[in-house]
């Protein structure tokens, strides 16, 4: 089955704005048993789930049927959802497809210092293991640094962990910060390293120092439609799509192979150029790990032991 378009409330998206892209192809990359999207968000749908008044985008909707009609079609077996900026501190939307996921779901929700101790438990028991940080300028206002880090070590004590998302050019400023985070830190999309800049080249060189230094230190390689500077994009029958990504991702996945993510980050938000096809983005996957062991790490063993550590991995390839 695959996902239909999404029925637009009574608001307006943001002009220019991509809609994720209809009837997406089947991959050609056979996803491992148990492989788990470890990136993607849900929208609305707005009537339900109101979008945040500080938002800095109006999106088009994507509800929970629609992505876990996506899972399905693509062969992946478990979501986990990250909370949107569109949607604020206001996790509804994410928690309650959490819940609807018989248990194939779990979450990254945004909170504030607010929150109580029971309402964090809630968010546990709907399926929620971590919180995000961000810290891209454009798409959220800043947050003083010791809230964050109180926030950090109320959720340590659940056993969640911290995601950060940021550019590359940043993360010097953020380096202190980042390392006294007490619990593990998942990076999304590689730091959104500048694929134009030499893979061996000091920025990119810092990213991977970073990792080094803290092993507790995660990272997606996740995102190449938007990190992408010559593609060609994952459409049109495209089997090698963004293969001026490829060196970044495949370098963090062979270095660091028991800490790697990815995901679909559907329905990718604020998307300016182009709109992938989910099915021949999962065909970048053995792009950048190219043997069935790391297939086997980067899409069912890590997530599984970040996000389902009580439940048993399945079994990697004879």
């Amino acid at each position: 089955m695959t996902p239909t378009r999404p029925v637009t409330g009574d608001f307006t998206k943001t002009p220019g704005w991509l809609d994720w892209y209809d009837g997406p192809s089947a991959p050609r990359f056979r996803l491992p048993a148990g492989a788990v999207d470890a990136h993607c968000h849900v929208f609305g749908p707005g009537e339900c789930y109101p979008y945040a008044p500080e938002r800095k985008y109006t999106p088009c909707d994507a509800s929970a049927p629609q992505l876990f009609a996506l899972r399905d079609h693509l062969g992946f077996a478990r979501n986990v959802i990250v909370q949107a900026t569109c949607h604020g501190d206001d996790n509804r939307a994410m928690a309650d497809a959490c819940r609807a996921s018989g248990g194939k779901a779990r979450g990254v929700a945004t909170v504030r210092r607010s929150i109580t101790d029971e309402e964090l438990c809630e968010l546990h028991e709907a399926g929620v293991r971590g919180v995000r940080f961000n810290f891209v300028k454009r798409l959220v206002d800043f947050t003083p640094r010791e809230e964050l880090l109180e926030i950090a070590g109320r959720i340590a004590r659940l056993g969640w962990h911290v995601v950060v998302y940021f550019e590359a050019p940043d993360l010097p400023e953020l380096w202190d910060f980042f390392s006294a985070l007490p619990t593990p830190v998942v990076v999304d999309h590689m730091g959104r390293p500048e694929v134009s800049k030499p893979v061996d080249g000091p920025e990119f060189g810092l990213f991977l120092q970073f990792m080094r230094e803290h092993p507790n230190v995660w990272s997606k390689v996740s995102c190449p439609e938007r990190l992408s500077i010559s593609g060609p994009h994952a459409r049109n029958g495209e089997t090698r799509p963004y293969r001026d990504v490829v060196p970044y991702a495949r370098r963090i996945v062979e270095t660091f192979p028991d800490r790697v993510l990815w995901g679909t980050d559907w329905p990718h938000p604020n998307l300016k150029d182009h709109m992938p096809d989910d099915g021949l983005l999962v065909d970048f996957i053995p792009q950048i790990a190219v043997t069935p062991a790391l297939q086997h790490r980067l899409l069912v063993a890590n997530p599984m032991r970040l996000y389902w550590p009580e439940l048993p991995v399945p079994a990697p390839p004879a």
